[in-house]
């Protein structure tokens, strides 16, 4: 077990770039063969946002920038917060291991292929709407600059 891995912190983001959706054809698990948005663990002392820069960059070779929360999903052991991100930069391309292949795809024919889960879809609908948290700027008079910085976002 990797001990710079937050096991129960994970990441995800929908990144859409001129009407096409960035998705990876995952290599294990149960979504084996399913074409995904990518995404990863959280790495001790990393943010959410930190972590999917870095997961993206090492999954699909994208520069992204994440914007808005648009779906968490938690339980009593772990959460999970997907993101809209803006493309930056890169060429997609697959890592060779988390999946086999990186594409940009036309969002409906992504909503409507079979290999694409249906929270892949839902994530991609929730982006399409356009709203979402937003990361909204907050220094809290308790919050000291040794400690990780906050982030808040609202409506």
């Amino acid at each position: 077990m990797d001990a710079e891995t937050n096991w129960g912190q994970s990441v995800t983001a929908v990144v859409m770039n001129e009407g096409r959706v960035l998705l990876a054809r995952h290599t294990y698990g149960a979504g084996k063969g399913k074409l995904i948005i990518p995404g990863g663990y959280v790495h001790v002392g990393e943010t959410p946002q930190e972590a999917l820069k870095r997961e993206f960059m090492e999954e699909t070779n994208v520069s992204v920038e994440p914007e808005d929360i648009i779906g968490i999903r938690f339980n009593m052991h772990d959460w999970y917060i997907a993101f809209r991100a803006r493309y930056l930069a890169g060429d997609e391309k697959s890592d060779g291991n988390e999946n086999s292949e990186v594409v940009w795809m036309d969002m409906q024919e992504a909503l409507d292929r079979e290999d694409v889960p249906d929270l892949t879809k839902t994530l991609i609908r929730a982006a399409q709407t356009g709203g979402g948290l937003k990361s909204t700027p907050y220094v809290s008079a308790m919050h000291h600059a040794d400690l990780m910085p906050l982030s808040l976002y609202c409506l």
